[in-house]
């Protein structure tokens, strides 16, 4: 099974890379961030004409989830307990049923930027990291195969990012938002790049500006986090840098991960 997640940063306005990564690569479940619309607007005819099932969390303009799957979840939840009064479109969860009887499920993430740091912002930021981990920690406990995938907004290590100098007073790379990433990752979760390559220069984002793309000037901010039973069964991950070359790109491409659900 390929399991894959993409900032697209606006459905509509990348539906034709879409469409045509997802003949390209083919995967099983994809989780999307920042589709920025609402529900209704979500182009899903030409996803479902593909064969997947579709399931989306949005608002008008900016953020929103979705989760593609090529079967149909038995469960979704949508938005992320431990703040009712928060509205953003940010965490949508799809669980399904395998061929064993086992579940798998699927989380769909798009984490706070937190800047400016001087802002609201950032302190929303850490206090969306703290729900996570209490969510987390809480799914943790079933033993399923949990995948927490998407957009982290958070460069985990110095050799994520091509020149820490740069990062150092950024929200995404700040003390407190990589301890709280190590807190998370501490509950038994397993970054499935990393376990894979220790491999530097290996980035999932490069900004528009500067020349950031054709420098290769990235950072690693969109993770697969795995519980151990999905971590048992990871064979490999990788990230689909080629796809930061279309015409009409997201900044960020696609981070993927094979599981063998047969063994």
């Amino acid at each position: 099974m390929k399991i894959a997640t993409w900032n697209i940063n606006g459905v509509k306005a990348r539906i034709d890379n879409l469409t045509q990564w997802l003949k390209d690569s083919d995967p099983d479940i994809v989780c999307l961030q920042e589709i920025k619309t609402v529900d209704e607007g979500f182009p899903r005819l030409e996803i479902e004409a593909l064969g997947y099932h579709v399931e989306t969390h949005g608002q008008k303009g900016f953020n929103g989830v979705a989760i593609l799957s090529k079967s149909s979840p038995f469960e979704v939840n949508r938005g992320l307990p431990g703040d009712p009064l928060d509205e953003q479109a940010r965490f949508l969860e799809a669980a399904f049923t395998l061929s064993d009887s086992r579940i798998l499920r699927v989380c769909c993430i798009y984490l706070p930027n937190g800047n400016p740091v001087e802002t609201e912002k950032y302190p929303y930021k850490l206090a969306w990291m703290e729900r996570l981990q209490t969510f987390a920690a809480e799914r943790l406990a079933y033993e399923e195969m949990l995948i927490l995938a998407g957009d982290y907004n958070v460069i985990p290590e110095p050799h994520d990012c091509f020149d820490p100098r740069v990062w150092e007073n950024d929200a995404l790379f700040l003390p407190q938002t990589r301890e709280a990433f190590r807190r998370l990752e501490n509950l038994g979760l397993t970054d499935a790049v990393r376990a894979t390559t220790d491999a530097t220069q290996f980035y999932s984002f490069w900004d528009y500006q500067a020349g950031a793309w054709p420098k290769n000037n990235g950072i690693r901010i969109d993770h697969l986090l795995l519980s151990p039973e999905a971590a048992d069964r990871m064979t490999s991950a990788a990230i689909e840098k080629h796809v930061r070359a279309w015409e009409k790109p997201s900044d960020h491409v696609p981070v993927i991960a094979y599981f063998d659900l047969v063994s």
